[in-house]
């Protein structure tokens, strides 16, 4: 959510940021709520007014008591009783004025970032740079539905049957690949010094509206129904959730939270669960990051928070590439974002793997967490990337470590979590 105060004092510059999103649609949105904003502190002057009248009247009912003045007292208490209601009436007023600007902030996308490509899509998001070679393959290559099939440890009748589409079933050693993967994603980001947590699954209707896109809460979360309850869609949500009208110490910071969890997407939207397969469901399971900090250190922490993702797939072996996201394709709360992609040699070309994004501090408006710096306050900057997202990271190892009679050979910082297997074969 962008600061009001920004519209105030620049509202041409939050119009041309809206420009560079192609959104030109909501540039209304900025006179609207500049007008409501004027109405709104007209409120508020008018409550603070009736406050000053009813704190001076009380002072002169009380002095008339002392002088002993009782009929000209009790004609002031008369009128003095009819203040209350009408601070009621204006703070009514004033509530529902406040809801109706902050609806409109929402909708209002983030400053974002000078760095960050125009563009009106992905089409025009641009390739940073690529870690790793492809390799080269003698043979005819399987995607990784053929391949775990094949091994008979993919299960997508079974889960079509029970579930529906967008669910799997993952045996053997292929579901022990999935474990090591979040087991060393884990140990990773515990080396970097992030603490991990265990999160809620399922958070409240309002923190789901303030940590998420409006767009991804209509596209992407699940509702429970019946309860004011939802499934997270990354454990992002509940990590920087914890923190909702909550002021941190300066001294405190960064703060640096990692968190495994299982997700859920309905994927309704563009790309929709089109294709059998892992890449795209509606349950998966990750690792997540989210960093809190002062406003002039949060692109410090995005840079470091893209390299841990680059050094994961680096770990692993896969070849990778880096893409700045386009003012277009930018989700709306974000200053900034870069995607990781791996390779696909069936593909031949690169898919995501990750996503590492600064919020500035509009979604830590929306959650109201605040820094403590001295007796200073002020809204916090947060950042959030993918450490990894296993069924994704699978794929990958799967299409590029296949072997010729459809085994898949083991990345190596992933077999002493797989009692030192180092190749999974069908199993007779």
């Amino acid at each position: 959510m962008i600061d009001i105060k920004l519209i105030r004092e620049n509202p041409e510059l939050v119009k041309e940021n809206i420009k560079r999103k192609f959104q030109n649609e909501k540039l209304v949105l900025v006179d609207k709520v500049r007008k409501f904003d004027e109405e709104w502190r007209k409120l508020k002057y008018k409550e603070d007014k009736l406050r000053s009248e009813r704190n001076k009247i009380s002072e002169r009912i009380n002095h008339l008591m002392k002088v002993k003045k009782k009929s000209e007292a009790e004609k002031l208490i008369k009128g003095a009783k009819k203040i209350p209601e009408e601070i009621l009436k204006v703070q009514e007023k004033s509530r529902k004025l406040r809801e109706e600007i902050d609806e409109i902030l929402y909708k209002i996308p983030n400053i974002i970032h000078k760095d960050v490509p125009s563009g009106k899509s992905d089409k025009e998001n641009v390739e940073v740079k690529k870690i790793g070679k492809p390799g080269k393959f003698s043979f005819k290559i399987k995607n990784h539905v053929e391949l775990g099939e094949a091994l008979r440890l993919l299960d997508f009748e079974t889960s079509a049957r029970v579930s529906g589409k967008g669910f799997y079933y993952l045996k053997g050693d292929l579901a022990l690949l999935n474990s090591a993967l979040i087991n060393f994603a884990r140990d990773f980001m515990v080396k970097e010094g992030f603490e991990y947590l265990e999160t809620p699954l399922m958070l409240r209707g309002e923190i789901i509206k303030k940590v998420t896109d409006l767009n991804d809460m209509k596209n992407q979360i699940y509702k429970i129904d019946g309860e004011d309850l939802y499934l997270i869609g990354t454990a992002e949500h509940s990590l920087i959730g914890q923190f909702v009208n909550q002021v941190v110490n300066a001294k405190d910071l960064p703060i640096k939270q990692t968190a495994y969890s299982m997700c859920f997407r309905k994927e309704i939207g563009a790309h929709g669960i089109e294709e059998k397969g892992i890449y795209r469901t509606h349950q998966f399971n990750k690792q997540e990051m989210i960093v809190i900090c002062n406003p002039e250190d949060s692109e410090k922490f995005f840079e470091k928070m893209k390299n841990y993702t680059i050094k994961i797939f680096s770990s692993l072996g896969i070849p990778i590439r880096v893409l700045e996201i386009s003012s277009g394709d930018l989700g709306d709360l974000k200053h900034r974002q870069v995607d990781i992609e791996a390779w696909s040699p069936k593909l031949k070309g690169y898919y995501e793997v990750g996503s590492c994004s600064n919020m500035t501090d509009a979604q830590a408006r929306r959650l109201n967490i605040k820094i403590d710096n001295k007796g200073k306050r002020y809204i916090a900057h947060t950042l959030n990337n993918t450490a990894i997202a296993t069924s994704r990271a699978m794929v990958a190892i799967m299409e590029n470590n296949q072997q010729k009679d459809g085994s898949i050979k083991i990345p190596k910082v992933l077999q002493k979590y797989m009692n030192g297997k180092k190749i999974i074969r069908r199993e007779k």
